[in-house]
């Protein structure tokens, strides 16, 4: 037998002994002590599975609702656009020639008449001269033509030489005549050609492109400088043959520029094209902006949101198209049933929608005042709890009536 099995603190039964007397003051003997040994295992064991478990609290889903609504609806739709100078000029020299000198920049801005290239002048130099002699030469012609039809008056006057002579002198003062002011319209042509070769800005703008060096030959008519003038951009939109006839002169629209999201601008309609771009089945339209920025450029994407007229004055529910959901068994919205501290119920209602004007038009299963939940539609159930703003009573169909002018989504 080994020495510690007779020590009382290595066997286990002998330990829980020990702990039990100073626990109980129970004297470690006898069957009494094996019942109170078992009874304070019990207790211990219950002491340690008698704690509450903590309910974890449900983290409600949180939704967005918008109040149903009836009233006229006015159909807008959205296109995409690209916005554009008031005026854009594509400069090009009216003679072709070797580019000797570019004096602007792209974004540099410039006066009416500031000079933007040069072009080499020499040989319209040389042409100058050419048409000098060649008026001189006239006027010397002019003068012996004159002067030889004066003296052959003189004699046809005192009948000493015939009238076919004097008709000879006669139309060759004024062949003469002729050719000179022949030479002074090709010399006035010549001495133009040297002034086109110095390319000058038409009016105040900006140069927006620069498409020559120096050193490089172009033609006449070839496009050198991109010119944008005026105060007021415009937007160009190609508007589908469906929707065409309802755009007007002076139809107000909304702009909404890419690279400026937080910015909304009013634009007007100007410009209402009558035949189709190219082969395509759209007009071109152009709305002016009436508060531009200085951050606009020409050439920035825009989507142009235009409000057409409504088709008939008749009440109609439109609800934003997040809202309407679609599954096996048909369209469906989520209705939510107001509740307090901001918690509330939605139930599935089954919709009969219609045309999409700005928004899916319900045809049946809606009533104004109604909240509806716009956003989150296809995690919900029916049923469901949800977290929610709004907590209010619906309104009453008096109150939730209107016009719904715009994007009734």
């Amino acid at each position: 037998m080994r020495p510690s099995d007779h020590h009382p603190r290595s066997h286990p039964r002998a330990a829980w002994g020990i702990l039990l007397q100073r626990f109980l003051g129970v004297q470690p003997s006898g069957v009494g002590f094996r019942s109170f040994a078992f009874l304070g295992l019990c207790l211990l064991g219950v002491a340690s599975c008698g704690g509450e478990t903590p309910v974890e609290e449900v983290e409600l889903r949180p939704v967005r609702t918008e109040r149903v609504t009836a009233g006229i609806v006015k159909p807008t739709r959205t296109l995409a656009g690209v916005v554009r100078a008031g005026v854009e000029s594509r400069l090009s020299p009216r003679v072709g020639g070797t580019v000797t000198q570019v004096a602007v920049q792209v974004g540099e801005a410039v006066q009416q008449g500031q000079v933007l290239a040069r072009l080499d002048a020499t040989d319209y130099e040389l042409q100058v001269q050419e048409a000098e002699a060649a008026l001189a030469q006239g006027r010397a012609t002019l003068r012996r033509a004159q002067s030889d039809y004066e003296r052959v008056r003189a004699l046809y006057e005192n009948n000493n030489a015939a009238e076919s002579e004097l008709d000879a002198a006669r139309a060759g003062a004024e062949s003469a005549r002729a050719q000179v002011e022949a030479a002074r319209q090709r010399l006035e042509q010549a001495r133009q050609r040297v002034g086109y070769t110095v390319l000058r800005a038409p009016t105040d703008g900006a140069i927006a492109a620069v498409r020559v060096e120096v050193n490089e030959n172009v033609g006449a008519g070839q496009e050198l400088f991109l010119l944008i003038s005026g105060s007021q951009p415009e937007v160009e939109v190609a508007v589908p043959e469906g929707m065409i006839a309802q755009v007007q002169p002076g139809l107000e629209v909304t702009v909404n520029i890419d690279a400026l999201p937080e910015t909304t601008f009013q634009a007007r309609v100007q410009e209402v094209g009558v035949a189709s771009v190219g082969s395509a089945t759209t007009f071109q339209v152009t709305a002016a902006l009436e508060n531009p920025s200085e951050q606009i450029r020409s050439g920035m994407a825009a989507e142009v949101t235009f409000v057409l007229p409504a088709r008939d004055s008749s009440q109609h529910i439109v609800v934003p198209p997040l809202a309407v959901g679609e599954d096996r068994q048909g369209r469906f919205v989520f209705v939510l049933e107001p509740g307090s501290d901001g918690v509330g119920v939605v139930h599935r209602r089954s919709v009969r929608t219609g045309r999409l004007e700005g928004g899916v038009e319900i045809l049946e299963g809606l009533s104004p005042g109604e909240l509806v939940v716009t956003a989150g539609v296809r995690r919900l159930a029916d049923g469901m709890q949800v977290r929610s703003p709004d907590t209010d009573a619906p309104e009453t169909d008096d109150a939730a009536r209107g016009e719904m002018g715009g994007d009734p989504g």
